[in-house]
């Protein structure tokens, strides 16, 4: 996987995911809104087929790659977890 940041500010980032799709992008998203410093989360894949996935992140007061970085671990862990029990 690969990240492309094309916006970046104290409290926002928009970046690309290249090689991902939905899978990885709803769970992702679903880690940062349990961050109780994002106030958005999303993306959106302009093409079905050709598509790269484009995340915004908006957090209130917290830098917005740290959050990234905490959903991440979490969202880890929580797969592991799985793993363990499948």
């Amino acid at each position: 996987m690969e990240i492309r940041v094309i916006e970046e500010s104290k409290n926002k980032i928009v970046f690309e995911l290249k090689g991902e799709n939905h899978t990885f992008c709803n769970a992702l998203k679903d880690m940062l809104l349990n961050e109780k410093e994002v106030s958005i989360a999303s993306y959106k894949i302009e093409h079905p087929l050709i598509g790269e996935p484009e995340f915004i992140i908006e957090t209130k007061g917290k830098e917005p790659k740290k959050v990234l970085e905490i959903a991440a671990k979490n969202l880890q862990k929580e797969l592991a977890s799985f793993r363990k029990a499948f």
